[in-house]
């Protein structure tokens, strides 16, 4: 990123940050600019959120019948991953086949759905939009990002592990929620006759299962309305709740603590992270959906090194082929950073889990280019004297952190602030107008 593009984009958050801070002070007509924009995701019609919770849910749409979509996305965890064990270590999760693992830990899907279709932004000179990591699932065949993304673990061999597209329209016209599929499929839908042997296939890998061309273009219709329906699932209001004590304080029904106050001022001031995390109107996504290089030193507890010691994340880059996207990834949202669903649960930062607390993250962010490289020093500690050298060395943003300046109370009050992003304060039924 260009410091002329920095500049901009701090220049769009001032005029955003008024807006909010009008809205902290029991004023929330602000513009719902950035869920608004996630209009988009109108085209994924809700009356097929049913069927994209049945299909989020359901195991048997995996080789081994023992993985689902939420087995990665849980709710109880902000629809993160929901395994402490792998997130304080590698942080990536096994797939079906349970010795085989990808190269990067899963995303949150909360929050997701409103990511634009991906386009070029030329002033920030960025990519903006589309979802995994590495923006792959751009959104532009079927004008949804969030549902090409879904249709992907169903068929990756170190996610679900199908071996063919057709094995979920078969497991899911099959299903206990088959009824869901035939209403999503309406009257003119075609229920396919599958051959019979297509169990068998689809309990084993490398098969393909034989269909005739006409045959072959309806089931990929219908795999396509099953990613639209986990889309529509993951836009509903059981997946973006809006429920955090943030959102309270907009509405009026809870107060900030004096610490969570701070850390909001250090969170649109020195912080700087609403240039890339906006938090305009009152159902703020904390996310610009673009890709950024912030220097995240690699995961060395990550299983891709064990069958590839020499492996390198390229993000944006590794997809596009564009040298000047390499090491860039996307800007997640900040929302249930720190949601668990159990007692001192674990949770892990960034694309690769290199982190394993938001105090790490936070102190990374504000003393990267201030502590010494880890290779330097005698003894090194990890955050504490000196930080690893960035995973892809190419395109670090050095122009938006690195060294904020901050003090330890600074970077103490900004952790209490992204704490009140998690989802559920409403319902744990605070007091209106408590603390």
């Amino acid at each position: 990123m260009t410091g002329s593009a920095c500049t901009a984009r701090r220049a769009v958050s001032a005029a955003m940050l008024t807006l909010i801070l009008a809205a902290c002070q029991d004023d929330p007509s602000a513009p719902a600019t950035e869920l608004t924009a996630a209009s988009r995701a109108s085209a994924v019609r809700s009356s097929l959120a049913p069927l994209g919770k049945a299909v989020f849910n359901d195991e048997n749409l995996s080789l081994r019948r023992n993985q689902s979509c939420a087995s990665c996305h849980d709710a109880a965890w902000g629809f993160s991953s929901p395994n402490s064990r792998f997130n304080a270590a590698g942080a990536v999760l096994p797939g079906s086949v349970r010795d085989r693992f990808g190269n990067r830990k899963p995303p949150s899907a909360a929050y997701a759905t409103q990511a634009p279709v991906r386009f070029f932004d030329d002033v920030d000179e960025t990519y903006v939009g589309g979802n995994f990591w590495d923006g792959r699932a751009t959104g532009a065949r079927l004008g949804s990002p969030a549902a090409e993304q879904a249709l992907g673990p169903f068929v990756n061999p170190v996610e679900m592990a199908l071996p063919d597209p057709a094995c979920v329209v078969f497991r899911v016209s099959k299903g206990r929620y088959r009824q869901l599929f035939r209403e999503a499929l309406g009257r003119s839908g075609q229920v396919l006759t599958f051959p019979a042997n297509t169990e068998a296939l689809c309990a084993q890998e490398g098969s393909k299962i034989p269909l005739s061309p006409a045959d072959s273009t309806t089931m990929m219709a219908q795999y396509d309305l099953i990613g639209l329906a986990v889309a529509a699932f993951e836009a509903s209001p059981e997946v973006n709740s809006f429920s955090s004590k943030y959102d309270a304080v907009l509405a009026g029904q809870a107060r900030f603590t004096p610490d969570e106050a701070r850390g909001f001022g250090v969170y649109n001031g020195k912080g700087g992270c609403f240039a890339c995390h906006p938090a305009a109107g009152p159902q703020a996504l904390f996310t610009d959906y673009t890709y950024d290089n912030i220097g995240v030193p690699a995961n060395p507890e990550n299983p891709v090194y064990v069958g590839n010691p020499a492996f390198l994340d390229l993000g944006v880059g590794g997809h596009t082929g564009e040298p000047s996207e390499h090491g860039k990834v996307k800007v997640p949202t900040l929302r249930n950073l720190t949601r668990v669903g159990m007692r001192a649960g674990r949770k892990s930062y960034m694309h690769n889990g290199a982190f394993k607390s938001l105090e790490q993250v936070v102190h990374f962010y504000n003393t990267r280019d201030v502590l010494p490289a880890c290779d330097a020093v005698a003894r090194p500690r990890f955050g504490v004297n000196c930080w690893p050298a960035p995973e892809v060395t190419e395109n670090v943003n050095t122009d938006e952190l690195g060294n904020l300046g901050l003090n330890a109370s600074e970077e103490a009050a900004l952790v209490a602030f992204l704490h009140t992003l998690d989802d559920g304060y409403q319902a744990r039924g605070h007091a209106p107008g408590g603390i």
